[in-house]
């Protein structure tokens, strides 16, 4: 059972969390200390060099000889089954769109399992419950994530291939309405964060908009936060930007041979795997990492949850409203967190035969609040960051009682 210290110590791993939001938030709303553009480089940062260091160092650390098989390929089934759905209700539904499935996707599938669910799960569940939550860890840094990081950079190689820049015309950007924009130091500082330029290769510069901005200057106009449009793809390579279609002259394999070129030069989507290959080796042979390069990966990994909650809160600090995407989308990210996870979780775990603590374990991890590194991955691509960013602040929030009310009621069931 639960008791009070155990809740305390799960208290003790969130407070600083909110400490490093609230000194991004005050470092830009009250102090004026960073511009926006500067804010994007914090990102940047956070996003390429402390995110990849800090995955290798826990994963390196784990024992793959040890894993639990079965909960692992239970979690891999439940997340499987969610991409499956959002597929289909993105290809076959009229209101269906690539977007949306992915950041849908996104905050069905991913979640705290380090900084929250080590401590709390640990407490509910002793040792079994810590192994499970890190080993459940390591799959989603070794799949969903660069699973994810490949439907982003999917997304942005279609928009970036619709709106490359003529041979004729390389000086010039190009405008989601064919309007050339001011260039992004001419813009006010309140809008320079708009734009952000996209290097195609050496001689191709493309514009890529932000459309989590969009969707805010519509939800200031009208309160509608479901109407934007946004790039889609089907086999002619239609992307959509706005209300506008635009077919896309580029095949489906430059567009591929782009997409993997880009993530050849993302350290996320090989750090897990590293981490992974080290940990084989280091567990059959009884191997230790050198001490100068363990250090050199530490001082890189520790600052992983800190910069990015405070890059959240400097992202926050730039909205007029600190819940950026509405109630209802709000609504709608905890339902997919706390209710839809934990659904398609209970279905994958079932259908394995798992039983007991472990079914009970999956389906509170699967309820654990968002993953940091969603909202970091989702700024990063421009792709409703201001609904990740809600879902991971008050997701986080709100996750302790209703993870105590998940256990107290598998308790109670069991």
């Amino acid at each position: 059972m639960i008791g009070w210290e155990d809740v305390y110590k799960v208290v003790v791993a969130m407070v600083p969390l909110y400490v490093s939001l609230g000194l991004g938030y005050g470092s830009v709303k009250w102090w004026r200390m960073f511009k926006p553009d500067q804010c994007d480089a914090i990102n940047r940062f956070n996003c390429y060099f402390i995110i990849p260091f800090f995955t290798f160092q826990f994963t390196a650390s784990v024992n793959p000889y040890r894993m639990n098989y079965r909960f692992l390929a239970g979690d891999i089934i439940a997340k499987a089954i969610a991409g499956a759905i959002l597929a289909l209700w993105a290809n076959l539904c009229r209101n269906g769109n690539f977007s949306w499935a992915i950041t849908s996707f996104s905050l069905s599938s991913f979640n705290n399992t380090l900084v929250i669910g080590v401590p709390l799960l640990k407490a509910m569940y002793g040792a079994m419950g810590e192994d499970l939550v890190v080993q459940s860890s390591v799959i989603q840094s070794l799949l969903w994530f660069p699973l994810l990081l490949f439907m982003l950079e999917f997304r942005r190689t279609i928009w970036i291939n619709n709106n490359i820049v003529d041979d004729h015309d390389r000086d010039q950007v190009v405008s989601s309405n064919n309007n050339d924009p001011p260039a992004t130091g001419q813009l006010p500082q309140q809008q320079q964060h708009i734009f952000s330029i996209e290097i195609v290769s050496s001689s191709e510069v493309a514009i890529t908009k932000h459309d989590e901005m969009l969707q805010q200057e519509e939800q200031n106009n009208n309160n509608n936060n479901n109407n934007n449009k946004t790039p889609t793809t089907n086999n002619n390579i239609i992307g959509v930007v706005g209300e506008t279609k635009i077919s896309s002259p580029f095949s489906f394999g430059s567009t591929m041979k782009k997409v993997w070129g880009k993530l050849a030069k993302n350290p996320n989507s090989y750090a897990c795997a590293i981490g992974l290959i080290w940990a084989l080796l280091a567990k059959r042979w009884d191997l230790e990492m050198p001490s100068i390069v363990e250090g050199s990966i530490q001082i890189m990994a520790k600052a992983g949850s800190g910069v990015a909650m405070f890059s959240m809160g400097l992202f926050m600090a730039l909205q007029e409203k600190v819940i950026a995407c509405g109630v209802r989308l709000t609504m709608y990210s905890m339902v997919l967190r706390f209710i839809g996870g934990p659904l398609t979780s209970v279905v994958g775990a079932l259908a394995l035969g798992l039983r007991g603590t472990i079914l009970r374990i999956a389906i509170i991890q699967a309820a654990l609040p968002q993953a940091i590194a969603s909202f970091v991955f989702a700024q990063e691509y421009c792709l409703h960051a201001n609904v990740l960013s809600t879902s991971v602040i008050f997701g986080t929030i709100i996750s302790l009682p209703l993870l105590i009310v998940y256990y107290l009621a598998l308790d109670v069931l069991h």
